[in-house]
């Protein structure tokens, strides 16, 4: 049992890791003009590490967001050999990348629960004496 944890956290530092640096490639070394700002959310890595999904959170809308995901795809050669550049491993997970709406989906939902809480309170009001 404790093997499985030691893998599990061995995994974990390697996304962590390559979090980091994926964040320092993108944001400050890929010149497509196609990628915005972008922001590097989570890497989670499948279990026998051979590869991996990294989430991004583009500022902008849809269409920029469609934008910076293709030249991500477009960038993926630059970037694993970068990676494997810089972390001295000897072979770096496939990534896929992906957008990742969380954070819009949490303000939805935030705005969403302070209008109930608002019409609430109306009715509260309208029906005290």
């Amino acid at each position: 049992m404790p093997q499985q944890r030691g893998r599990e956290h061995h995994r974990n530092r390697v996304a962590e890791t390559l979090r980091e640096e994926l964040a320092v490639i993108i944001e400050g070394e890929l010149s497509d003009p196609r990628v915005g700002s972008v922001h590097v959310t989570e890497v989670v890595l499948a279990p026998g590490g051979k590869s991996g999904q990294v989430y991004v959170s583009v500022l902008g809308d849809e269409q920029q967001e469609e934008q910076t995901l293709d030249g991500l795809l477009a960038a993926r050669g630059y970037i694993r050999a970068e990676l494997l550049e810089r972390m001295g491993v000897r072979r770096i997970p496939d990534l896929t990348f992906h957008i990742d709406r969380s954070e819009k989906i949490g303000e939805r939902m935030d705005t969403l629960l302070h209008r109930i809480k608002k019409r609430s309170r109306k009715a509260e009001t309208a029906t005290a004496p």
